[in-house]
């Protein structure tokens, strides 16, 4: 099988989309913001959901993609390029690493700069308490963490219950959102808590690597 055709056969995932044709850079902007802040990734520019191939005029792809990565997205993005052929027809991969700078914003429908996330085979808005945990880690000014009673509740409600959502968390320590999510933030940037996301939300669990034995 050639390369193309093994791509095309893993469908999409976390690392690769499929895209059949190109009318709004904005909405390529949102695809290559998402692997940026994600783990990298690729898109194939003319083939269909479905795995078909439909082909690209190339050149006039790439200045969309141009303008989507450079234009539509805030930082501008750096990518790849490289065109396949397959039954007479040209389909164009362009390669996004994971980025250096996260987060990365692209507009959305109500022209808002938002910052997105790959999650499955799905592009979804990062939530704003992970936007906060990107800003904190770049930040030169470090995080201090103070063992309160508070820190040391949230651990204990992670540790025993785990897979919480923010909102649940601030109602079962009985804190402002704003207070717990400052929480959640600076234990994630030292890595004492970690997180997952997918299209239902964001959930949080202890480091794996961490026993805390908090009791």
């Amino acid at each position: 099988m050639d390369p193309l055709r093994k791509m095309i056969a893993e469908g999409e995932h976390l690392l690769q989309d499929f895209k059949y044709c190109i009318n709004d850079s904005r909405k390529i902007a949102r695809s290559l913001v998402a692997f940026a802040n994600s783990n990298g990734g690729r898109l194939l520019l003319g083939v269909r959901d479905n795995g078909s191939i439909a082909g690209v005029k190339s050149e006039e792809e790439y200045y969309m993609v141009e303008a989507a990565a450079k234009l539509y997205s805030q930082p501008p993005l750096e990518f790849t390029t490289r065109q396949w052929y397959a039954e007479g027809k040209s389909v164009l991969e362009i390669g996004i690493a994971k980025g250096t700078e996260t987060p990365y914003f692209a507009k959305d429908d109500e022209n808002r700069w938002q910052a997105y996330v790959r999650r499955g085979d799905q592009n979804i808005v990062a939530p704003k308490l992970l936007t906060e945990v990107w800003k904190k880690r770049k930040s030169t000014a470090g995080v201090k963490i103070k063992y309160t009673d508070d820190e040391k509740r949230l651990l204990q409600l992670v540790e025993n219950e785990g897979n919480l959502s923010p909102a649940q968390i601030a109602r079962r320590l009985k804190l402002p959102r704003w207070k717990s999510d400052k929480l959640l933030v600076d234990l994630i940037v030292v890595d004492v808590i970690a997180f997952d996301l997918d299209e239902h939300g964001i959930r949080f669990f202890l480091n794996e690597n961490l026993t805390l034995g908090i009791s």
